[in-house]
């Protein structure tokens, strides 16, 4: 293919020729052999893939290079939004969970004991510590403490941009620093959020909903909340709270629930019935174990991680959905974290850097008789 003088924006004119797999540029129609140069098609796309040569042989800036340092070209009649909209992430640690707070960055390890007691009979057939006022032999008291031990392992993300960086996000009105330090955050809480909910599998460790030390699991009775009448729904969460309750040898009544996203929106867009007012979350609230034993309607939550794993949540608990009942409590459960720390801003040539770090722990389920999980809700 020859192109004419006539045919491009230029005094001198190009012409290109394509011959087997081969591609030659030349200056004009009548330039020398010596100016005429020959390249592969197969270069051309690979350079067409990472980039754009300019005639010092110097490479372009491309499209994800422009996206990066956020200098976009923006028209005269266009009006760009210059806040810092960040990926859409649902976090909800902070709210279900309490946090231990005594660790630091120091500890490698976080534990705590369970303690079980035994005692001998003081008169047989009876379990009270009878003795007389003549007695010779008084019963002991028997101690077993057993201790469980957790990880605190160290969590870092390091933060770094050159001086050119700086200079050009500051003309453009978008601090590439506080964008990248918008994403830490993001990434810390998100990463919270798995660690208290599933924990790491590759870790080998659990989370809340997960936990090895959970052993009040099942099917809820009636399930299928989609078509289940709110009667059997409520039968559902009552059965679950009393086997709860019964675990903990009627000490305390859960006074939480967790549901995932898909039930908590039956929940709130059914009504008790086709005259009624009232919407089956507030049924439930209302008519709970909770409410009557611990004097405030049952506290009713949505959770991502309670989605099952047939539903799209690859980190699922169970194949299917599933709830969560439990009491917050910092006594009961708790999840130690050593909070966010930084160190001074280092210069390394025309680059700064900083990193965040901090420690993150392991779900401590202390009581894990206060807590049940019940699956099969749709």
């Amino acid at each position: 293919m020859n192109l004419q003088k006539a045919d491009i924006p230029s005094s001198v004119a190009t012409a290109m020729a394509a011959r087997a797999g081969m591609l030659t540029t030349v200056h004009g129609i009548h330039s020398s052999l010596a100016t005429r140069k020959s390249v592969a098609t197969r270069d051309i796309r690979r350079t067409l893939l990472r980039g754009f040569e300019t005639r010092d042989d110097m490479m372009t800036f491309d499209q994800a290079t422009r996206d990066s340092a956020g200098a976009f070209l923006v028209g005269e009649l266009e009006r760009l939004d210059q806040k810092l909209h960040m990926p859409l992430a649902a976090i909800t640690w902070e709210r279900d969970i309490d946090l231990r707070e005594d660790v630091s960055m120091a500890d490698e390890n976080s534990s705590f004991t369970n303690s079980s007691f035994s005692q001998t009979q003081g008169i047989s057939g009876s379990n009270k510590a009878w003795a007389g006022k003549d007695s010779s032999a008084i019963v002991s008291l028997g101690l077993d403490i057993g201790k469980t031990i957790l990880p605190l392992n160290i969590w870092a993300v390091q933060l770094s941009w050159t001086l050119p960086e700086l200079a050009s996000a500051e003309k453009l009105g978008r601090p590439v620093d506080q964008q990248k330090y918008e994403g830490m955050i993001l990434k810390w809480d998100m990463d919270v959020d798995e660690q208290v909910y599933v924990g790491d599998s590759a870790l080998g460790l659990f989370g809340m909903l997960n936990n090895s030390r959970l052993t009040n699991t099942g099917n809820a009775v009636n399930g299928n909340w989609a078509t289940a009448t709110p009667a059997q729904i409520l039968q559902d969460v009552t059965s679950l709270m009393q086997s709860v309750w019964t675990g903990a040898a009627w000490a305390m009544v859960p006074g939480r629930l967790l549901v995932d996203p898909t039930s908590y929106s039956i929940l709130v867009g059914s009504l008790i019935s086709t005259a009624g007012n009232i919407s089956v979350l507030e049924f439930i609230k209302a008519n709970s174990l909770s409410n009557g034993a611990n004097g405030k309607p049952l506290d009713i939550q949505p959770c991502k991680w309670l989605l099952g794993t047939n539903n799209g949540n690859a980190r699922g608990v169970a194949a299917t959905n599933s709830m969560f009942a439990y009491r917050k409590e910092e006594r009961l459960i708790r999840f130690p974290l050593v909070p966010k720390q930084r160190t001074p801003l280092e210069w390394r040539d025309i680059r700064q850097l900083v990193t965040y770090f901090g420690r993150l722990g392991a779900v401590e389920l202390v009581y894990p008789e206060t807590a049940g999980l019940r699956s099969g809700l749709g």
